[in-house]
């Protein structure tokens, strides 16, 4: 099982020291979020809240995550690098694609690359990018990505995004190119996992909601026939204190990697990171090599 660390709360100053303390702990990989502005009024409601209110401040300091991951990869050698989420559909694929292509190349191929749809309304607005077409935009913007990492001379002719034949190169490090691992938990999000994707992330789980999530993503992988394809399931963990044997119970769902936030407080982390090493302890840790 591998054991993941959202580096949510800390200090942009902080992400790489911790990220560093936690490769030498033994986890497997960090996430760092993404949004590409926030609205100074928040109108739409975020959707993995019952409530529906966003866990965050709406001022909250952001830096891009393709950019801080590779501020991350220079500090470390050997955790993963992922994206928890990138908004895909915010942006033309052919940017996205090199500046995805860069932090893989320079990371040694460490990127797993989530993505989603996008559920903030305003941030759509903000750059005039239809909220309404989203999910088929992102669509697309996967496989012009994918054709141009693996293309040799590179095109794409779709509804909103049309390009090439292109020269695009270095291809990334990763073959056939950075595995890509979708959010979202409605029926339709499932669905584009299911058939696009090589994993997916869901935002906060148990091991027996994990189970539910995991039966309906097989189920819809051999629907699109891509039952014996590669493809990786990561959760966030949700409930109390993460121990060794709640990892068993995460495998036995069907789960690859749990993803856990030890601390409350961006000054607790490193404290907090060693603690949580030590509740998984051999057992925890040792298949996350």
């Amino acid at each position: 099982m591998k054991v993941g660390i959202p580096l949510f709360l800390l200090r942009h100053t902080q992400m790489a020291s911790v990220a560093l303390r936690a490769e030498q702990l033994g986890f497997e990989s960090v996430w760092v979020p993404e949004h590409l502005v926030l609205p100074a009024r928040l109108d739409t409601p975020y959707p993995y809240s019952e409530d529906g209110v966003a866990p965050f401040a709406l001022d909250a300091p952001i830096l891009d995550p393709l950019l801080l991951l590779t501020h991350i990869a220079a500090a470390t050698s050997r955790i993963r690098l992922g994206t928890n989420i990138f908004v895909l559909p915010l942006r033309h694929p052919i940017v996205s694609a090199r500046l995805v292509m860069s932090l893989d190349v320079l990371s040694g191929g460490r990127l797993s690359l989530g993505i989603g749809a996008g559920w903030l309304e305003e941030e759509f607005r903000a750059v005039d990018v239809d909220f309404a077409t989203r999910g088929s935009r992102t669509r697309e913007c996967v496989m012009a990505l994918k054709a141009l990492w693996t293309q040799s001379e590179p095109e794409f002719h779709g509804r909103f995004f049309e390009f090439g034949p292109l020269k695009f190169e270095p291809k990334p490090i990763q073959k056939p190119h950075p595995p890509i691992l979708f959010g979202g938990e409605s029926a339709t999000a499932l669905r584009r996992a299911a058939a696009l994707g090589d994993g997916w992330y869901g935002v906060a789980h148990d091991p027996q909601s994990a189970a539910e999530y995991t039966a309906k993503l097989r189920a819809l992988r051999a629907d699109a026939g891509r039952a014996e394809e590669p493809f990786e399931v990561t959760v966030g963990h949700r409930g109390g204190p993460l121990d060794a044997q709640t990892l068993c119970h995460y495998s036995d769902a069907g789960v690859d990697r749990v993803a856990v936030l030890p601390w409350t407080r961006g000054r607790e982390a490193i404290e907090k990171l060693e603690q949580l090493a030590r509740a998984l302890g051999s057992a925890g840790l040792a298949s996350s090599d």
